[in-house]
């Protein structure tokens, strides 16, 4: 695709209309899309003009936190913003998937936590040579993750990307609509942070966080790593390779991504010991659920037994050795959502 191409495309009414059909599923019934949807061909237009003519602005947004299973603050924008990010996301996401690592898993298609860990049970295969080597893991995560995207950096990385001066200008719009207050710098007119809740934030971490791949695949040439979102993993057959590779990566994010690591979050552990990633704690032969998700599952449950909710468990539970919590949950449960979990 041509530089000029992309704003074209996200701005043209066939791309917001077909946006629209994407963003309303499993929302129809909300009363800010029935509201918007009521006079729908006039909102499209308008946003497509104001588009044209560089009128539009983003509007605010509104705050709520989950616990998921951590506190989260979720930020919530308008529908007409909300289905604008629909619209970029639509038309970017093809452009920079290709240029991602294959080992990058969070926010894309056919990606996912359960490729992820199907990979790092491969990696760990060919690091310990069919477990007759030790195998070490460094583990990290990312300090704040979202509230800590600079967005100068990010909108140096977006310019030498190939996009277009009226695709930077858009995206420009939505970058500075969301900031985390506590880290404004009036010296340095710093600005940081990027909403949880909007689509295009996935998009913007994963190419912030492409550098860091870049940086670790091709500069410090390591094999075995994987990245889900904030959390890393690398592995090596010798431990001392791993201590020096964290020093080269702290002081690359740090300088390059105005970005720290999670002090309590940073191991160096064999995969015999027990390796937590992902929600699951990875031996050599198997893994088990982490006490902290099997606990927060077995309260859910107490509450909602519905048969939605029991697929949605068990088809997790396929993923690793948990057959007493399955049999748990059907002591729990009743026996026709049982079977009828066990059938899907």
């Amino acid at each position: 695709m041509n530089k000029q191409d992309f704003f074209k495309e996200i701005s043209s009414m066939e791309n917001l209309f077909l946006a629209w059909d994407e963003f309303i599923k499993g929302k129809k019934q909300k009363l800010d899309v029935l509201e918007f949807s009521l006079h729908l061909s006039e909102n499209i237009y308008k946003l497509h003009s104001d588009l044209l003519d560089k009128s539009y602005t983003h509007g605010g947004y509104t705050h709520f936190n989950i616990s998921d299973p951590k506190p989260r603050n979720i930020s919530k924008a308008s529908v007409r913003d909300r289905l604008l990010h629909h619209a970029i996301y639509r038309v970017l996401y093809p452009y920079f998937d290709q240029k991602f690592i294959h080992d990058s898993y969070s926010c894309r298609k056919w990606k996912g936590t359960h490729r992820a860990m199907d990979r790092f049970r491969e990696f760990s295969c060919k690091v310990s040579q069919n477990n007759t080597k030790q195998c070490w893991v460094l583990k990290c995560d990312v300090r704040k993750f979202f509230a800590s995207i600079d967005h100068q950096t990010l909108k140096e990385i977006l310019k030498y990307n190939r996009l277009d001066q009226d695709t930077l200008w858009l995206l420009d719009r939505v970058i500075d609509s969301f900031h985390t207050p506590i880290h404004i710098s009036v010296m340095t007119d710093m600005c940081i942070g990027l909403p949880l809740g909007n689509l295009t934030s996935q998009l913007l971490v994963n190419i912030y966080m492409n550098e860091f791949d870049q940086y670790v695949k091709h500069r410090l040439k390591v094999k075995y790593y994987i990245r889900y979102a904030d959390d890393f993993v690398i592995l090596d057959q010798n431990k001392t390779t791993l201590n020096n590779l964290l020093r080269y990566i702290k002081v690359f994010l740090e300088n390059h991504l105005k970005l720290n690591l999670h002090p309590n979050k940073i191991s160096i552990k064999t995969l015999a010991s027990g390796v937590d990633f992902l929600g699951w704690v990875n031996f050599p032969h198997h893994r088990v659920l982490r006490t902290t998700t099997k606990r927060r599952m077995l309260k859910n449950l107490s509450n909602n037994l519905k048969p939605e909710s029991v697929r949605s468990y068990f088809g997790m539970l396929k993923h690793g050795n948990a057959h007493k919590l399955q049999n748990v949950i059907i002591k729990l449960s009743d026996l026709d959502v049982i079977r009828e979990a066990e059938e899907k």
